[in-house]
């Protein structure tokens, strides 16, 4: 697992960090220094999303969602046990790419509480939405198709490559609407040492509580 988590962030830090990094600055940064909290931000989406596709396998094809059924634990208690996984495997993916930004000669401030929280809130906004997306979709096809059509968009406009400003003013109000947008920008300031938007933090917070509560309202009906 560890070495499929760090395929990506590699390939990345490779092809743009280590081809253009100290050649193009963002606010003073090199492209590197910005790229990494991106990374971060994105890596923990993908990896708290990808729980969905491991509850899918186990309700088509393993049938254990029908053990949970049967078993006396509540809807409240499965929903945090699947979220709390993929919040799990977010954070160690962030410890991943800290450590690759290291080998690459990149060290930020990352002893930030609001550095972590952020990580934290992004993976539980993802691991809940996957939950409850899990219990909707009829195959494990379709989750493959709402990760295409939704987590992969989101990746590449969330603020992870590129400054959010440089964008047309009408894209930025559009992006802006996206949580993995308020993620990057407080994961990016705390580990730049700067500010952070409490804002988006209360953001990020509120619609990680909204998402969860929603899983736990489809795994009721699922149940049913």
């Amino acid at each position: 697992m560890i070495a499929s988590m760090s395929v990506s962030p590699l390939l990345y830090l490779i092809a743009f960090g280590y081809a253009m990094g100290r050649a193009v600055r963002i606010h003073g940064h090199t492209y590197t220094e910005f790229l990494i909290p991106g990374l971060i931000a994105m890596s923990s989406m993908t990896r708290a999303f990808a729980i969905g596709s491991e509850i899918n396998i186990a309700r088509f094809y393993w049938h254990i969602f029908e053990e949970f059924q049967a078993a006396p634990i509540s809807n409240l208690s499965y929903v945090l046990g699947e979220t709390i996984a993929g919040v799990t495997r977010a954070m160690l993916s962030a410890f991943i790419i800290i450590f690759l930004g290291m080998l690459f000669g990149v060290t930020l401030s990352y002893n930030s509480v609001m550095f972590w929280l952020a990580i934290f809130l992004n993976a539980f906004i993802f691991a809940s939405l996957a939950v409850g997306l899990a219990m909707v979709v009829k195959s494990h096809a379709d989750q493959a198709m709402l990760t295409n059509f939704v987590i992969t968009p989101m990746g590449f406009l969330g603020g992870t490559f590129f400054p959010v400003e440089k964008l047309p003013l009408w894209a930025q109000k559009i992006i802006l609407l996206l949580p993995l947008t308020h993620a990057s920008r407080v994961i990016r300031a705390s580990a730049f040492g700067e500010s952070v938007s409490y804002p988006s933090l209360l953001f990020l917070a509120l619609l990680g509580i909204f998402f969860f509560f929603i899983a736990v309202g489809l795994v009721n009906r699922a149940r049913d």
